[in-house]
C-alpha cells in the first residue's frame, strides 16, 4: 500500500513541478518557465525576421501560426494553456507598420504593452559577435529598474520570460552572451552581445580581465504603454502618460505640411492683391485712347 502511495505522490508532485531528492525528502523547485510565440496578421518582413531572432535566443519558446483576431487576445490564454506555456510573446501589428509587443504571464497576468521602435535584426546590422545557438544567456539589468514599482514589475517580467531554465530541452550547456536591457529616456533599450576574450594585442598591464562584450544583435527600444493587471487585459496598474500615438505623431506631421502648404498659399494671394492694387489707372491722353 505504501508503494501505491508513494508512486500517486510523484506522479502528483511531478505534476506540480516539484521533484523530490534520492536523498532526502524535501522538494527541490525546478524552474519550468515556457513562452509562447506568435504574431498576428499583417506582419511585415522586418517584425517577422525579428520574431524569428527572438525564437532563436529564446529556445525555451514554442511557436504557434498567426492570430487572426485583434480583439479578443484572451484567446492566447487557452492557445498557451494548450501548448504548456506560462508565459507569451504576442506581436500586434497595425497598419501594416506599427508594431506592439505583449509580455504576458497566462492564463492570471499581469501583462505589459509595448510599442517597439528602432528594430535592426540580425541579418540587417551583421556585427561581428556570434554565438551558440541554443546556448543560455546572462540578463543584465540597469540599475533604473529600482527606481519605481512598475520598473520592477518589468524587471521581473522581463526575467521570467526571457530566463532561460536549465533543464529546457534544446539548451545547450554553455553561457557565451548577454541580454541587456537599460532604461534610456523612459524606454527600455535591447541589445545582445556575445561574451569572448580579448585579442592579445589589445590587451593592457592594468586589465583585471580578459574578457569583452562584442555585440551580437538584434537590438530594439521599448516603449511601455500600459500595465495590466491581468493577462492581456484587466484594470491598468500603471499607464505612461509621455507615450504619443503613433497614428497622433502622423497626424502632427501631417497638419505641420498642410499649414506650411496653407502659409504658401496666402502669401501668393497676398502678393497678387499687392500687385493687384499697385497698378496704375488708365491715362486718357494715352496713344490708345486718343488714336481709337
Amino acid at each position: 500500500m505504501s508503494t501505491v502511495f508513494k508512486q500517486q505522490k510523484s506522479k502528483r508532485d511531478k505534476a506540480e513541478g516539484i521533484v523530490a531528492k534520492s536523498t532526502e525528502d524535501t522538494p527541490v523547485f525546478r524552474n519550468k518557465q515556457r513562452v509562447l510565440l506568435l504574431s498576428s496578421r499583417g506582419i511585415t518582413s522586418r517584425h517577422r525576421h525579428l520574431l524569428t531572432d527572438l525564437g532563436d535566443l529564446l529556445p525555451h519558446t514554442k511557436k504557434d501560426a498567426k492570430l487572426d483576431s485583434k480583439s479578443k487576445l484572451h484567446i492566447i490564454n487557452e492557445l498557451a494553456e494548450l501548448n504548456n506555456c506560462n508565459n507569451c510573446i504576442f506581436f500586434e501589428v497595425r497598419k501594416r507598420q506599427d508594431l506592439y509587443m505583449w509580455l504576458s504571464k497566462t492564463p492570471n497576468g499581469p501583462s505589459v504593452k509595448f510599442h517597439i521602435q528602432n528594430i535592426h535584426t540580425m541579418e540587417e546590422l551583421k556585427m561581428t559577435g556570434n554565438c551558440l545557438k541554443g546556448s543560455r544567456h546572462i540578463l543584465s539589468f540597469d540599475k533604473n529598474f529600482e527606481s519605481s514599482p512598475h520598473w520592477l514589475l518589468m524587471k521581473e517580467l522581463f526575467t521570467q520570460v526571457f530566463g532561460i531554465p536549465k533543464t529546457a530541452r534544446r539548451i545547450k550547456p554553455f553561457v557565451d552572451h548577454v541580454l541587456s536591457f537599460s532604461i534610456v529616456d523612459n524606454r527600455v533599450w535591447f541589445r545582445n552581445y556575445q561574451i569572448t576574450e580579448k585579442p592579445l594585442e589589445h590587451r593592457s598591464v592594468t586589465d583585471t580581465t580578459d574578457l569583452t562584450l562584442v555585440e551580437i544583435g538584434p537590438r530594439f527600444v521599448m516603449n511601455p504603454i500600459r500595465v495590466f493587471d491581468g493577462s492581456f487585459g484587466g484594470q491598468t496598474a500603471f499607464e505612461n502618460p509621455e507615450f504619443v500615438s503613433p497614428n497622433v505623431a502622423r497626424a502632427n506631421v501631417r497638419n505641420a505640411k498642410a499649414g506650411r502648404y496653407k502659409s504658401r498659399m496666402d502669401a501668393i494671394a497676398k502678393k497678387d492683391e499687392k500687385l493687384k492694387e499697385a497698378e496704375m489707372p488708365e491715362d486718357p491722353l494715352s496713344e490708345n485712347n486718343v488714336f481709337a
